[in-house]
């Protein structure tokens, strides 16, 4: 199966910590920015990807977007509403990346939200549901595959598949 709508959040791997106990892979098991690129991602020839970035990972989103196949068309900043951690700034929010494959069409002019959008952070790495919320909303009919799922809460539509080690993958991806 080939989907419309990619929605992803990767294990982005970070050269350094503070320390031991700061490490992300505390939290959950990383990747190397090659092994994300190689994915072999089963998005149809015509297709959005939401790809949620850190903001020290900017480079390598867009080398992520590119090698999956996607252009980038534009991205949201999500207000955390708390500090978190960061060597140059205390880091208070993420990117969402969009983009576009093929010939897809941006929300309608009316349902169309702000680009900064302001929901407190959640459990490490946890994103809000807001997205996934506006995402149905946008694209009701479209197949709609969540990459790097990390929690096995109930998808909101039946259209939605999962892939991810840390839930029960409904797809499988060959790299």
């Amino acid at each position: 199966m080939r989907y419309e709508i990619i929605y992803a959040d990767p294990p982005w791997r970070y050269e350094h910590a503070i320390s031991n106990s700061r490490k992300i892979e505390n939290q959950y098991n990383t990747m190397e920015l090659e092994d994300i690129k190689k994915l072999n991602i089963p998005s149809a020839e015509n297709s959005i990807l939401y790809l949620w970035v850190p903001a020290p990972k900017v480079t390598e989103g867009i080398e992520v977007m590119k090698a999956w196949g996607f252009n980038y068309r534009t991205c949201a900043v999500w207000d955390k509403q708390v500090l978190g951690m960061g060597y140059w700034f205390r880091n208070q929010h993420e990117l969402l990346f969009v983009g576009v494959k093929g010939e897809m069409s941006p929300p309608k002019n009316i349902e169309r939200i702000s680009s900064v959008f302001c929901c407190k952070r959640g459990e490490h790495s946890s994103k809000p549901d807001y997205i996934k919320v506006m995402i149905e909303k946008w694209y009701p009919e479209l197949s709609k595959l969540e990459l790097f799922a990390r929690d096995n809460t109930p998808l909101l539509q039946t259209n939605w598949h999962r892939w991810g080690n840390e839930v029960e993958s409904d797809v499988r991806l060959d790299s």
